[in-house]
């Protein structure tokens, strides 16, 4: 798929990681292994002073996914322009009404019942808010200067039902803030009986120092594949060679930096 003027270059497409085309004053990055086999994938389009985005987890493999993900980003992109364009929009109403279409849209491509856990969110430059919808669940952490939390709002997963309606909610997102959305296969990794768990990702995201999106990216994925790996083999010349096949780990960063 091409890249779109004011959109970001979707998952499907090299490289490991990816810079999402912001609004003034916000980051976005994703990052992922680079063996991709599943139906993980992210976007973001900018509607003037406003910027959606998506990370999404469809259920089933690379070649059944990929179709399904196409759909389902095209109509994201355009009702993302649709429905924040015009001047006044509520930024509220708008983002109830971006996943329910996505949530058609996946369910019409998948030719039925297709789990999808998807977060979606909005961010509004001027008020500095963002509007989301974790619609299935999908590891969602926040640090803010009232500390590291996960969001709590989980709605039904998409591509489940045709015609569910979903339910906002918004935050402040303020200078230094950093929300990082995390896919299943970060949560899963396994260390005998241990998973790297949500737990895993809220240790990397209250104890980092960096202001960076992308640094905050990288550090998550590989805490999560090094978690997986016992030490003599993270440092061993296989290391690279058994993180290209595990399955799909995606990590999506937004970002504010500090103000001067």
């Amino acid at each position: 798929m091409a890249k779109q003027a004011g959109t970001a270059t979707n998952t499907w497409c090299e490289p490991e990681r990816s810079a999402l085309t912001p609004v003034a004053g916000l980051q976005l990055e994703a990052r992922y292994n680079a063996g991709r086999t599943g139906g993980d994938f992210y976007d973001a389009v900018v509607v003037g002073s406003r910027v959606a985005f998506l990370l999404s987890d469809i259920a089933g493999r690379r070649a059944e996914t990929h179709p399904i993900a196409a759909i389902a980003q095209k109509t994201f992109r355009a009702t993302a322009r649709d429905l924040f364009g015009p001047e006044g929009a509520n930024l509220m109403d708008a983002t109830a009404l971006l996943v329910q279409a996505i949530n058609a849209a996946l369910f019409r491509a998948a030719g039925g019942i297709r789990f999808a856990p998807t977060f979606v969110g909005c961010y509004d430059a001027p008020l500095g808010l963002i509007a989301y919808i974790n619609a299935g669940g999908q590891t969602a952490i926040l640090r803010d200067s009232d500390g590291t939390r996960m969001l709590p709002n989980v709605s039904m997963p998409m591509g489940l039902f045709t015609h569910l309606t979903y339910e906002p909610s918004i935050m402040a997102f303020e200078p230094g803030a950093r929300l990082v959305v995390v896919t299943k296969g970060v949560t899963e990794q396994r260390r005998g009986r241990r998973t790297f768990g949500p737990e895993g990702v809220r240790h990397i995201v209250e104890h980092t120092t960096t202001n960076s999106a992308a640094d905050l990216c990288t550090q998550t994925l590989k805490a999560a594949t090094d978690f997986a790996l016992p030490p003599w083999y993270r440092r061993g010349p296989l290391a690279r060679t058994h993180s290209a096949n595990l399955d799909d780990l995606t990590v999506f960063v937004a970002a504010r930096p500090l103000q001067a």
